[in-house]
């Protein structure tokens, strides 16, 4: 193995995977620490944890013991994997992990960039833009886990870390490579561990990975990967070849969404308007009106691509956990999607389309899934996947994908469109 990737959560660990991938890079995507080694032939590891909004502490624990097994695949360079949205609080956990990742390799002055210009996120003179709209105006301000309110990325991690935070501005990364080195040589001489890194194009990021062939550790979203496959390209290192991936077209699919994202209400409203669409909210949740069995039960009852939703409006959401608790509401909607995800692959279910990347978890550790192959791209950042068992999945980003996701995502899950 190569490179090894760490992931802060599933969804996110699948968009990196799929950048590796259509880089070339003989890709697998793991799900938690795996207890074995990896094949001979994994070129890049893509190991998803789901540690985003967990303690901090605990995030770190997670995050270095995924670190060692990497490490001992034989991997030369290692990315910690989060958002391009950099959801975190002013405790974490980005900075904590990256931190902790950096020391445990010795490393300094590490490029850190959740830019992906493909859909919409950049970075620019150190502050985060969604579109034409810095972070804090996105609708990432009212995340119910991690409101987004500072769109100064080094503001945010300096909250987070020890010590000064870096910048490679954009006038030194259009400089190019050596430039680029330079600066981020020269950040880590005044003590900056890491080092964020403007970004608007995706050439950018090509010059930022050519930038950090060397480098043991970057830190970003899945676009700080585009030039990695190169560097090892160059190196003649690559052998690449085909995948475990192949659609399923027998069997049913279904959609699980518990995205509050503009772009995943959006989504749900398009789909509602012309497909099944069972609405669950917290009250009926909490006070039993609504169960997993319930909604396994009426998903099946229905015709074409039936849609399990808990996306609600800001107002709404912040009711719900005025009322509620928002851990405690995390909780209980996590539980009753991967109950429910359960219930529906042991119905007959083989394709599961699911939105929001706590929800995507909540699946995916609901079904003990283990290794994922990676397939085509749906829309940027969220490519097709196959379980061992022929399931085969969408894994969507809450603020990711077009309007029709997932009808288009059902359609190249089940073969029908290439």
């Amino acid at each position: 193995m190569l490179l090894g990737i760490i992931g802060d959560d599933f969804t996110g660990s699948s968009d990196i995977a799929n950048m590796l991938a259509k880089g070339g890079m003989r890709t697998v995507q793991y799900v938690g620490i795996p207890d074995g080694p990896a094949g001979d032939d994994v070129e890049a590891g893509v190991v998803a944890l789901k540690s985003r909004s967990i303690p901090a502490d605990e995030a770190v624990a997670q995050s270095l013991a995924a670190l060692e097994w990497l490490r001992g695949q034989g991997c030369r360079q290692f990315v910690f994997k989060y958002c391009s949205t950099f959801d975190s609080t002013p405790e974490g956990n980005i900075g904590p992990v990256a931190a902790a990742l950096a020391e445990a390799l010795g490393a300094e002055g590490v490029l850190s960039c959740p830019a992906f210009p493909a859909t919409g996120r950049s970075v620019y003179q150190g502050h985060l833009f969604v579109g034409d709209r810095l972070l804090s105006e996105s609708g990432m301000e009212q995340h119910p886990l991690t409101p987004m309110t500072d769109p100064d990325l080094r503001r945010w991690l300096a909250l987070q870390t020890r010590g000064p935070v870096g910048h490679v501005p954009a006038q030194t990364v259009w400089a190019g490579t050596e430039a680029i080195r330079q600066r981020a040589s020269s950040e880590a001489a005044r003590g900056c561990r890491l080092v964020i890194a403007d970004a608007v194009r995706d050439e950018d990021l090509v010059a930022l990975g050519e930038a950090a062939a060397n480098d043991r550790l970057l830190t970003g979203g899945s676009g700080i990967a585009l030039g990695l496959p190169e560097n090892f390209r160059r190196q003649g290192l690559l052998k690449g070849g085909g995948d475990a991936w192949r659609p399923q077209p027998e069997g049913r699919a279904a959609v699980l969404s518990g995205s509050c994202s503009r772009a995943t209400r959006a989504q749900v409203g398009v789909h509602a308007a012309n497909s099944p669409c069972l609405h669950v909210t917290a009250d009926h949740l909490v006070n039993g009106e609504m169960t997993a069995a319930t909604a396994v039960e009426w998903v099946m009852r229905q015709d074409g691509l039936p849609l399990v939703c808990s996306s609600s409006d800001p107002a709404a959401v912040a009711a719900a956990q005025a009322r509620h608790g928002s851990k405690a509401l995390a909780a209980r909607f996590e539980a009753f999607f991967a109950a429910v995800a359960r219930g529906l692959v042991e119905r007959g279910i083989t394709r599961l389309i699911t939105a929001g990347g706590e929800t995507s978890g909540a699946v995916v550790e609901g079904l003990a899934l283990r290794e994922l192959a990676i397939g085509p791209e749906i829309d940027p950042g969220v490519p097709a996947l196959r379980a061992s068992d022929g399931l085969t999945l969408a894994l969507k980003s809450g603020n990711f994908g077009s309007e029709d996701f997932f009808g288009k995502a059902e359609a190249i899950l089940a073969g029908r469109v290439r």
